[in-house]
């Protein structure tokens, strides 16, 4: 969807965000996403468990070496 659209027809924006998400584009270049926030919320607790996953790997990493060095 073009910015224009978006600005002149945001009613129709965010109906069809409800669904899927939609990229906005300026110039012909995409430049936002618009997307239900139940979608968005289910990225980000996806994105911080993935972050924590990660976090405890390295914390367990650390241990690992820690206990080598001996």
């Amino acid at each position: 969807m073009s910015a224009k659209d978006a600005k002149y027809g945001f009613g129709r924006l965010i109906d069809l965000a409800r669904s899927e998400p939609v990229t906005v584009e300026k110039h012909g270049r995409p430049v936002v996403v618009v997307m239900a926030v139940e979608e968005y919320e289910r990225l980000r607790e996806s994105a911080d468990s993935g972050a924590a996953s990660l976090k405890t790997s390295a914390d367990a990493a650390k241990r690992r070496r820690g206990t080598k060095q001996v």
